[in-house]
C-alpha cells in the first residue's frame, strides 16, 4: 500500500487561538497537497507549559472528546484525511494524560495512545502534570494501515519501538516537541540534533519500517533571566525502512513536509534483513529487570540469563528430576 504522508512543524504562543489556527492552516496544506496521512506535532494547540511547575495549567486541559478533538475530527471528515497528534487530556478530576488522537478518513476516533515514559528534567517538568499512560504499546488500525503512534520522550526508548513492531505496526508516528537551551554551544546543539535524528533511524532500521517525527519550532518561555527557556529545533522528518530521511524540514519555521511511503516495502525489507528471524527471545528476560547483576546467578564470567554451559553439558531443566 502506498500512502503519502505529510508532517507539520510550527511555532506555538501562549495564544491557545492562534496556535489553533497554525494547526488549521497546516491541515489544509495537507489536504491541499494530496496527503492520506498528517502528522501534527507534540499538544499541537498548546505553549509547552512543562517549562514550569503551576497548577493553573492544567485548566488548559480538555475531555476527550472535547472541543479540540471536534475540530479535529470535522477537518479529517472534510478533507478525508487521517489525522495525528497529542492533547493535553483531562481523564478525570486531578488524572492528566499527554495523550495521542488518531482520527480517520470519516472523522471517528480510530484510537488513541497515552504517553508511556515521562521525563522530569531542568524545562521539561512533564510529570507534574501528566500521569504514564497504561494502555500498553499497542498499534491503532486505520484505513491507511496500523499506526503505532508514540510521544516524544517514547522515541528515545528502542522497547518501545519494538513492542509495536511486535504487534504489526506498519508504520512508527512521534509527534514532538523537543529542543535546546538557547544557552546550548553550536557544537552540543548538533550532538543533540544529530541523536535525536540518529535513534529514530535506528528504530526505522531495527524494525524495517518507516519512521515519521514531527516536532515544533520558535522559543518558549520566560525572558527573566535564569528562568527556563526552550528553543524547539524543528526538523521534522520522515524515514524509510531502512532509515532514510526522504523529507525533512528546517530548524525554524512554520513548514509542511509530505513524502510518499510504500508499506508493502516494509515485507521485502525484513525478508532482506531477517532481524525479527534471528532474536533470540529466550536470552532477553532480563530486558525486563531495572538493572542486570553481571555476577548474579552466574558462572564462568557470563550474565544472568545467559546460557554458560560448557560442551557436552546438560542444562538443568534437559537434566530431568525435581
Amino acid at each position: 500500500m502506498q500512502i503519502k504522508i505529510a508532517a507539520a512543524q510550527y511555532p506555538c504562543s501562549l495564544d491557545q487561538a492562534a496556535n489553533e489556527q497554525c494547526a488549521r492552516r497546516q491541515i489544509e496544506a495537507a489536504a491541499q497537497q494530496g496527503a492520506d496521512l498528517l502528522l501534527l506535532p507534540e499538544l499541537c494547540v498548546w505553549p509547552y507549559f512543562c517549562l514550569s511547575e503551576d497548577v493553573r495549567h492544567f485548566d488548559r486541559a480538555q475531555t476527550i472528546p472535547g472541543p479540540l478533538t471536534h475540530t479535529l475530527s470535522q477537518a479529517a471528515r472534510r478533507h478525508e484525511m487521517i489525522l495525528i497528534t497529542s492533547l493535553f487530556e483531562r481523564r478525570a478530576s486531578g488524572l492528566y494524560h499527554n495523550t495521542a488522537v488518531v482520527f480517520e478518513r470519516d472523522g471517528s476516533l480510530a484510537g488513541t495512545y497515552r504517553k508511556m515514559h515521562i521525563p522530569q528534567e531542568p524545562g521539561f517538568s512533564e510529570k507534574f502534570y501528566f500521569t504514564p499512560g497504561e494502555q500498553g504499546f499497542v498499534p491503532i488500525q486505520t484505513s491507511a494501515g496500523r499506526l503505532g503512534v508514540l510521544i516524544c520522550w517514547d522515541q528515545w526508548f528502542p522497547e518501545a519501538a519494538r513492542l509495536m513492531a511486535l504487534a504489526d505496526a506498519e508504520l512508527l508516528l512521534y509527534p514532538s516537541a523537543i529542543g535546546w537551551n538557547p544557552q546550548d554551544s553550536e557544537g552540543e546543539r548538533a550532538r543533540q540534533l544529530a541523536a535525536w535524528l540518529t535513534v529514530q533511524r535506528g528504530h526505522a532500521i531495527a524494525n524495517s519500517l518507516p519512521v515519521v517525527g514531527s516536532n515544533r519550532t520558535g522559543t518558549e518561555g520566560s525572558p527573566v533571566p535564569g528562568a527556563a527557556r526552550i528553543q524547539f529545533w524543528g526538523n521534522s522528518f520522515i524515514s524509510t525502512g531502512q532509515g532514510e530521511i526522504i523529507a525533512r524540514a528546517a530548524d525554524t519555521g512554520a513548514q509542511l513536509i509530505v513524502a510518499d511511503i510504500d508499506l508493502s516495502a516494509n515485507e521485502t525489507t525484513r525478508r532482506n534483513w531477517p532481524f525479527f528471524r534471528d532474536r533470540r527471545i529466550e536470552h532477553y528476560q532480563g530486558l525486563t529487570r531495572r538493572h542486570q547483576n553481571p555476577d548474579s546467578g552466574t558462572r564462568q564470567g557470563g550474565y544472568a540469563g545467559a546460557d554458560v554451559t560448557t560442551p557436552g553439558q546438560r542444562r538443568p531443566e534437559e537434566a530431568g528430576g525435581s
